[in-house]
């Protein structure tokens, strides 16, 4: 009867060690998705009324099963992370054309253990602006548009994070930014992806509305700025384009995310400078990480 109950004892005690050990031992499986800051749209003319380009959304790179990354590249591959202490870093959004003329600044890259995720392009500037061609970036910029026949084209996205935008067309037709699931095109926003990392289905990465004559261009879905209005926060969307003439602006790209779900079994805490906020889904914790005020952050796992 000792030997048995000695036996039993033996074998609580082992799958006990297991339990708590096998995370340490072959590290923690992690789903993430790691967005950039969206691209800022260009500006308006001095030179009278012009429509200028969208940004692209922020690159867009996705681990989760099932879901995909930018640019139509499949989820990336399974990532286990052991105890240590990793880099994060959330890009900005680039600013809109700061004057008459320009195209708008790339947005910065994000950045979650060396999975990194490149910028926004830029949207084109118009008429006399240098340049009047969108930027490239994760997804590309729109390009802006000139006096008669002369028009920007849109730049390339970067592969496996995003599409490019869409040309000018003439004065009157500014290229759409181009988002993470489809490219822009003259005066159509790409649209982004959606994601359930967090539980739910939530669209991100869309680029943003060129600049037109006719009305309002929407942004697309995901976050894409509209027509003179800025992406939003933590989709990575870009600014819209403009048609206009002195004074007249376009949108600031949305800032990017860094969202990573981990069981929550692993202990997770974050340098000074990282804003983020968790839940529970299941057995694992999710975090999003919105904000980085260094780009020397961390997140130490234990």
């Amino acid at each position: 009867m000792a030997v048995t109950s000695m036996a039993n004892s033996s074998i609580r005690d082992f799958r006990k060690f297991n339990t708590m050990n096998v995370f340490q031992n072959l590290g923690f499986p992690v789903n993430y998705l790691v967005i950039a800051g969206g691209g800022g749209g260009g500006a308006g003319s001095s030179a009278g009324a012009y429509a200028s380009g969208a940004g692209g959304a922020g690159g867009y790179r996705s681990n989760v099963e099932g879901e995909n990354s930018g640019g139509g590249a499949s989820a990336e591959n399974p990532l286990s992370l052991g105890q240590g202490t990793y880099s994060v870093i959330v890009g900005a959004g680039g600013p809109k054309g700061p004057s008459d003329n320009t195209a708008g600044s790339n947005g910065s890259l994000s950045s979650f253990f060396g999975i990194t995720c490149v910028g926004g392009g830029g949207g084109g500037g118009t008429y006399l602006g240098s340049p009047i061609n969108g930027r490239t970036g994760g997804s590309g910029g729109g390009g802006g548009t000139g006096s008669g026949l002369v028009s920007g084209t849109g730049a390339a996205g970067t592969s496996g994070q995003g599409t490019s935008g869409g040309d000018g067309t003439y004065s009157t037709v500014g290229g759409g930014g181009g988002g993470a699931g489809t490219a822009g095109s003259s005066n159509t926003a790409g649209n982004g992806l959606s994601s359930s990392i967090t539980g739910s289905s939530v669209a991100r990465g869309g680029g943003g509305g060129g600049g037109w004559s006719g009305g309002t261009t929407p942004g697309g879905t995901g976050g894409g700025g509209d027509e003179g209005s800025d992406g939003t926060v933590n989709t990575g969307g870009g600014g819209g384009g403009i048609h206009g003439g002195t004074g007249a602006r376009g949108g600031n790209g949305g800032s990017g995310v860094v969202i990573f779900s981990i069981p929550s079994s692993a202990s997770v805490s974050f340098s000074g400078g990282v804003t983020q906020t968790s839940s529970t889904v299941g057995a694992n914790t999710i975090y999003q990480i919105t904000a980085t005020s260094t780009t020397s952050e961390t997140v130490t796992i234990s």
